[in-house]
């Protein structure tokens, strides 16, 4: 945030493009919250998205007309942490208990419901987890 208000107010034109958390991450959300053979995840909803649609909203602002704002990208779909990190782990083989717990850390932050879940306008990814996982084997 501290950056994004240094952009901001740095009298140039420009476009912020903030995206949800990457699918490209559900190894580390998963190893961040386990001890010993149980994953223990927040219940919040995320909405994750493919770091190749990022790149290419990323790509789209550097050649459109600055926005002079904040542009939001999130996945197409939005899950129950635990029930996406359960469905990811098993589609790996992972045989880790994954346990959902609305208490649980989410990297050191307490969630709400849908702190990781766009609130406002935003634009949405392409791709799917079911089509991101047959890449990500």
């Amino acid at each position: 945030m501290a950056q994004e208000e240094i952009i901001k107010n740095a009298g140039v034109p420009y476009t912020i493009v903030r995206a949800t958390q990457f699918l490209e991450f559900l190894d580390a959300i998963a190893y961040s919250s386990t001890s010993g053979d149980v994953v223990r995840v927040s219940t919040a909803y995320i909405q994750p998205i493919a770091s190749a649609d990022v790149a290419g909203f990323i790509a789209a602002a550097a050649v459109d007309a600055p926005a002079n704002g904040v542009v939001e990208v999130a996945g197409p779909e939005a899950f129950p942490t635990n029930k996406l990190i359960g469905t990811y782990l098993s589609s790996k083989g992972d045989t880790r208990t994954v346990v959902g717990d609305p208490e649980a850390a989410y990297f050191g932050a307490k969630l709400q419901a849908t702190s990781l879940v766009p609130v406002n306008s935003h634009r949405i990814g392409e791709t799917t987890f079911d089509a991101w996982i047959k890449t990500a084997a």
